[in-house]
C-alpha cells in the first residue's frame, strides 16, 4: 500500500506563504550553518592561542630549569604537563598531578608546535597545544591545555541558532500571509460580483481596486469583456427579435392566402394564390439566406488577405449583368485593397443594385486612392435619402417607404451586410452629402495596410433602403 501523498495547498495565498517560508529556512539554515562555523572557529583559535601561550612559556622555564614540580596555573589553561622523552611526566599542574600524559602526540625537531583534542574514554575532551622544548632528541615535550569548551563539545550552538530562526520564520510566515491576504483581496471582490452575474442581467461591472497594478488591469479587462458581451446579447436579443417580426409577416400572409383558396375554392384564383405564396416563399428564402450570410460575417474565421483591384471588381459587377438602367464605371486605375475578394465583391453588388433600384436615369461607380484611403463611391440620381435617415439605412432589417415600394421581396439586410463586410476589412461604409441621388462612400485601407478581416460569404443578399 502506497503511503498518502502529500496534498498540495490550492490557494495561491497559502502556497506563496510556504513557499517564502521554505526558502526563508534554506536562507536562515545556510546564514545559521555560516555563523555556527565562524563562532567555532573563532573558539577553537581563541583556545588554542591560549594554550601555546602557557605552553610557550614553561618551554622556555624548561630551557632555564625553572620549572617546579607543581606547576601553577594562572590562567584558564589549567592542564599542564612536562614529559620527558621516555613518556614520563616530570611535572604537571594540579589538574593532571599524577595523572599518565594528556597526549601521546610528540612533535618531531623540524615542527616544534602541534595542536591536537585528547579524549579520554567516557570522559571529557581537551584541546592541548604540544611544544617541543629543543630540536635535541630526548628533548621533553610541554604540554598544555584546557577542557574542551561546551560550546565546541555540544550541540548547543546549534539548538541556539534554531531557536533565533523560529520565531524569523514566523514572522515571515505572518507577514507574507497577511500582505497576500490584503494583495488577493480584490481577486475575492471580483469572484464575488462575477458570481453575482447572471445571463438575464449583464449590467453589473466590477468595482476597481486601488491604485495602477496587474489586479486593476484585470478588473478593467473583466468589465470590458462584460460590456462586449453585454452589447452582443443585447444584439442578439434585438436581432432575433427582428429576425422574428420580419418572418411572422410573410408566414402569417402566406398562411391567410392559402387557407382562403381551401376554404373558398371557388372564389379564390387558384393561379394567383400559387403565385402570391410562391413570391412570398421568395422572400422568406431571401430573409433566411441574408440571416445566415450575417451568422457567418459574426462567427467566421479571419481568412488570409488576398490583394484586390477595386476598378476590376467594380467593372467585373456591373459588365456581369443587365441593369434596369445604365451603370457607368470611373476610375483612374488600379485601386488595390487586401481583403476578401467574396466579400468586397458582395458590397459592391448590394451597392450596384442598390443605385439602379432607385435611380431615375442612371447610377455611377468610382474608384480612387484619396488622402492614402481607398475609396469606392456607388451614387445614383433618384431621390437620394433623407439626413435622419442616412444611419438607420445600415440597421437589419430597416427598409425606408421608397424600399418597400422597389422591392416588396427585400429582407432590409443588404446594406447591413455591406456595413460589416466594410467595417471586418478595417473600413466604413456611409451614406455622404450628394446634389441629386444617394451616394455611398465605401473607404478601406489600402493594399499593404489593411487588417484584414472575415470574407463574405458567395450568397448575394438584397439590399435594402
Amino acid at each position: 500500500m502506497k503511503p498518502p501523498r502529500l496534498r498540495r495547498p490550492r490557494s495561491i495565498r497559502a502556497r506563496c506563504t510556504l513557499l517564502a517560508v521554505g526558502l526563508s529556512a534554506i536562507f536562515l539554515a545556510a546564514m545559521g550553518a555560516s555563523i555556527d562555523a565562524a563562532i567555532r572557529y573563532k573558539v577553537e583559535v581563541e583556545t588554542f592561542d591560549a594554550t601555546k601561550s602557557v605552553a610557550g612559556q614553561w618551554s622556555a622555564a624548561v630551557r632555564n630549569g625553572s620549572v617546579p614540580h607543581v606547576i601553577p596555573v594562572h590562567s584558564k589553561v589549567d592542564l599542564i604537563q612536562v614529559v620527558d622523552a621516555r613518556g614520563h611526566v616530570v611535572h604537571a599542574s594540579k589538574a593532571v598531578e599524577g595523572e599518565p600524559p594528556l597526549s601521546t602526540l610528540r612533535p618531531p625537531p623540524d615542527d616544534r608546535f602541534q595542536t591536537g583534542t585528547s579524549c579520554v574514554p567516557g570522559g571529557e575532551c581537551a584541546m592541548l597545544m604540544a611544544i617541543r622544548v629543543s630540536p635535541a632528541a630526548n628533548a621533553p615535550v610541554v604540554y598544555a591545555g584546557v577542557a574542551e569548551p561546551a560550546i565546541l563539545a555540544t550541540r548547543e550552538l546549534d539548538f541556539g541558532v534554531a531557536v533565533a530562526a523560529l520565531p524569523i520564520l514566523l514572522l515571515i510566515g505572518w507577514v507574507t500571509w497577511t500582505v497576500l491576504g490584503r494583495t488577493l483581496r480584490p481577486v475575492q471582490t471580483i469572484c464575488q460580483r462575477m458570481s453575482e452575474i447572471t445571463g438575464s442581467d449583464l449590467s453589473l461591472r466590477i468595482p476597481l481596486p486601488s491604485g495602477h497594478d496587474e489586479l486593476t488591469l484585470l478588473a478593467e479587462t473583466a468589465n470590458r469583456t462584460l460590456a462586449r458581451l453585454e452589447n452582443a446579447v443585447k444584439q442578439q436579443r434585438r436581432f432575433a427579435s427582428d429576425a422574428s417580426h420580419e418572418l411572422r409577416s410573410p408566414i402569417a400572409g402566406l398562411r391567410v392566402g392559402l387557407e382562403e383558396a381551401l376554404a373558398h375554392p371557388e372564389e379564390v384564383d387558384q393561379r394567383e394564390a400559387l403565385r402570391t405564396a410562391l413570391s412570398t416563399t421568395d422572400r422568406l428564402g431571401s430573409i433566411v439566406d441574408d440571416l445566415l450570410v450575417l451568422a457567418r460575417l459574426s462567427g467566421a474565421d479571419r481568412s488570409s488577405p488576398e490583394t484586390v483591384d477595386l476598378t476590376a471588381l467594380a467593372r467585373e459587377v456591373v459588365g456581369g449583368r443587365a441593369w434596369r438602367v445604365p451603370v457607368r464605371v470611373r476610375a483612374g486605375g488600379p485601386v488595390w485593397v487586401s481583403g476578401s475578394r467574396i466579400g468586397l465583391m458582395r458590397i459592391v453588388e448590394n451597392l450596384v443594385a442598390n443605385a439602379q433600384r432607385h435611380a431615375r436615369s442612371g447610377a455611377r461607380v468610382t474608384a480612387c486612392l484619396t488622402a492614402g484611403e481607398a475609396t469606392l463611391v456607388v451614387s445614383d440620381d433618384g431621390d437620394g435619402i433623407a439626413p435622419e435617415d442616412r444611419e438607420r439605412v445600415f440597421a437589419r432589417f430597416t427598409r425606408l417607404a421608397d424600399g418597400r415600394r422597389l422591392d416588396p421581396s427585400g429582407s432590409g439586410l443588404g446594406l447591413a451586410i455591406s456595413r460589416e463586410i466594410a467595417e471586418a476589412h478595417g473600413g466604413t461604409l456611409r451614406v455622404e452629402d450628394s446634389v441629386q441621388g444617394a451616394r455611398f462612400v465605401l473607404r478601406l485601407p489600402p493594399a499593404g495596410r489593411s487588417p484584414m478581416a472575415a470574407s463574405g460569404p458567395r450568397a448575394a443578399a438584397g439590399p435594402a433602403r
